[in-house]
């Protein structure tokens, strides 16, 4: 499906859920809706499905106004945070209701091969109050799965499940995507997770479409302070500084040297996200002196938080790192990875990327 929203915007008395958007989802791929939570997704996805209407634009599928169209006259299949199974249906019931519906053959076949790859087929013979949260959701997801519609809309499908699943599931998932002809839209909050997914993003804010397009370029080509802490986990590293000969003067009097163009702005806002941090030095980085304010061990990673003097920065470091409260720290960083930003918001400069000139 090609699905086309017109400047769209939805308000509820006097509140602005969404401001007018103009979205044109890449037919057969994968359009991850990246943002905070009351961003704004699940507003847009409910426009996008039918559930509710905009107030102002239009929807289009396939070049059609679908705008007042309800949703149970569209063939749309949603998954949302909680999830909704049929209660009186066994699990394979459950996923094979859409096949049946259809009329389809080898249709057993077809939910056991699905219920393993999302690891319920042990359960297909119970009823969904037998299963446990995160399995309910699974059966959710399977029966939107096999419903083949040709718009799938994903409302964080998985944030309700535990942390290795999560992580199993989304790399199901991006296989299973890939291999669809259906228009997928995916809601989450999580920078990797859009990553993983990959196709498009639209990054959200407060109900505003802040930039939209290829995952890999919103990604290495921020146009906004906003968008790259939308898509930096944890929150890019920001510093003031001001355009000088042969760099940038960062907090303190430093110089930092920095090719800029030759229209930068005087005042701007430096951009580093967490893994461009280091504790061991190597060829052209500076030296960002600092204090330990707080370190904490998630996963593989250590994020410690340092108070420098140019301004209060978290660095991600690969491993278990023994960082004491109030001990002295020093951190390094390259300046050609600084993301460089006017000091009102627009980017002015994005480090180069491997592989490509500028």
């Amino acid at each position: 499906m090609q699905l086309s929203l017109e400047h769209v915007g939805k308000t509820v008395g006097p509140t602005a859920h969404l401001y007018p958007l103009s979205l044109n989802l890449a037919p057969r791929e994968v359009t991850v809706l990246l943002g905070a939570t009351q961003a704004g997704k699940t507003s847009l996805m409910r426009v996008m499905a039918g559930l509710d209407t905009a107030t102002i634009g239009r929807v289009l599928a396939d070049g059609v106004d679908v705008t007042r169209v309800p949703v149970r006259q569209r063939n749309v299949a949603m998954v949302y945070q909680q999830f909704v199974n049929y209660p009186s249906m066994t699990v394979a019931q459950n996923i094979a209701s859409p096949m049946r519906l259809r009329g389809e053959r080898g249709v057993d076949q077809r939910v056991r091969e699905l219920a393993a790859r999302l690891h319920i087929e042990p359960f297909l013979d119970r009823l969904p109050a037998e299963l446990s949260g995160g399995q309910q959701q699974r059966v959710a997801l399977a029966r939107a799965l096999r419903k083949q519609a040709p718009l799938m809309l994903f409302d964080e499908p998985l944030v309700n499940l535990d942390y290795k699943l999560r992580e199993e599931l989304r790399e199901e998932l991006t296989h299973l995507f890939a291999t669809s002809d259906s228009t997928v839209v995916y809601a989450t909050t999580e920078p990797g997770e859009a990553l993983l997914l990959g196709g498009h993003t639209a990054v959200m804010d407060a109900g505003e479409l802040l930039q939209y397009g290829p995952t890999a370029e919103v990604f290495h080509a921020p146009r906004s302070i906003r968008v790259a802490r939308a898509f930096s986990d944890p929150p890019m590293n920001l510093m003031a500084a001001e355009a000088v000969a042969g760099g940038v003067r960062v907090a303190g009097g430093e110089v930092w040297p920095l090719a800029l163009p030759a229209d930068a702005p005087a005042r701007l806002t430096l951009g580093l996200r967490a893994g461009g941090l280091r504790v061991v030095q190597r060829p052209g980085d500076v030296a960002v002196p600092g204090r330990v304010e707080l370190a904490e061990i998630a996963g593989s990673d250590t994020f410690v938080h340092v108070h420098t003097a140019v301004g209060e920065l978290v660095a991600q470091l690969t491993g278990v790192h023994d960082c004491p409260l109030g001990d002295p720290i020093t951190l390094y960083l390259r300046p050609d990875q600084l993301f460089v930003f006017d000091a009102e918001g627009p980017l002015v400069q994005a480090p180069a990327r491997a592989g490509r000139a500028g």
